[in-house]
């Protein structure tokens, strides 16, 4: 592959894209926890979460702020190169050496494109498993698309393979032969004293710790159910065909009421703001609200998003 400084700038993407179609619909959140995880087990990502990260202490709030500006590097149109650049300006401090004494650093193109290599995934696991399955050609868009946006980063495409079934088989190596059982994973699955999302605040706190643990328990067997055989193993789970009958009932039934759901407001915020825009209607990229931002004292430093709302 080349680096950034060979071609010209790349071009956002737009709505004609299969993944403006899927990427941030609001089923994506099912594969959240699924997708972190993966990033975690990166030795690399494991290690910058470990020594770099407050994550835990707000995992909520982490994880809501960040699907904006992620989803603008796909949704803002004319305004993408820029938040593409912000996005890989947050890693520029990630860095150092692991516990085995391997260097790391959150901009290296192996590092930085496994993380990307999850995003491309995500439309396909929410197609696949709660909607109709991608066909073999919208595969194939997906990927170039995922390319092209990936560019707008400038970060070198190394490590890109050309086309899908390069990608495949490149997950398929990272699954089996480079990530590792590490703490980093095993804290993103462990989700059992997790405090409410925000949008939950008003529960009370009884009500949430009785419901908690069907929820969390659930959600990590969602999760394990869409891992890669390979990954599964890796981290000592099990799967049955009982488990994989419930999880195909589970995502029939969330394809069936995703129908009844009108258009718009099957898309987070920021992507809901791009379909409009491509409509004539005049709006900004929407940022995160205030509940979502990081402690004030952190709100300075340069990894974290931290918009003025």
């Amino acid at each position: 592959m080349t680096t950034p400084g060979d071609r010209p700038p790349p071009e956002p993407l737009g709505p004609s894209s299969v993944a403006w179609r899927y990427f941030s619909d609001w089923r994506g959140m099912l594969i959240g926890l699924w997708a972190g995880s993966l990033q975690n087990m990166h030795p690399a990502l494991g290690a910058g979460v470990e020594e770099h990260s407050r994550f835990f202490e707000e995992r909520w709030e982490r994880l809501l702020r960040s699907l904006y500006p992620i989803a603008g590097v796909i949704y803002d149109g004319p305004d993408a190169a820029r938040t593409a650049r912000e996005v890989r300006d947050y890693h520029v401090g990630i860095k150092g050496t692991d516990s085995r004494g391997r260097r790391y650093h959150a901009l290296d193109p192996d590092t930085f494109f496994w993380a990307h290599a999850t995003f491309v995934m995500v439309p396909v696991l929410v197609c696949q498993y709660f909607g109709r399955p991608l066909t073999a050609a919208q595969k194939e868009q997906l990927y170039a698309e995922s390319l092209q946006w990936y560019r707008l980063y400038g970060v070198s495409d190394r490590p890109a393979p050309a086309d899908w079934s390069g990608f495949t088989a490149y997950f398929e190596r990272m699954c089996a032969d480079v990530l590792e059982d590490n703490r980093a994973a095993r804290a993103v699955l462990d989700i059992r004293r997790i405090g409410k999302p925000p949008v939950l605040r008003r529960l009370p706190d009884a009500v949430w710790r009785v419901v908690r643990a069907p929820l969390t328990r659930s959600f990590v067997w969602l999760t394990v159910g869409m891992y890669p055989p390979t990954v599964r193993a890796k981290l000592g789970y099990r799967w049955t065909r009982r488990s994989a009958l419930g999880l195909w009932l589970l995502g029939r039934t969330v394809a069936l009421g995703w129908h009844l759901v009108p258009f718009e407001r099957r898309y987070h915020p920021r992507a809901r703001a791009g379909w409009q825009r491509v409509r004539g209607v005049a709006v900004a990229p929407v940022e995160t609200p205030r509940r979502n931002l990081p402690p004030e004292e952190r709100r300075g430093d340069g990894k974290h998003y931290a918009p003025e709302v």
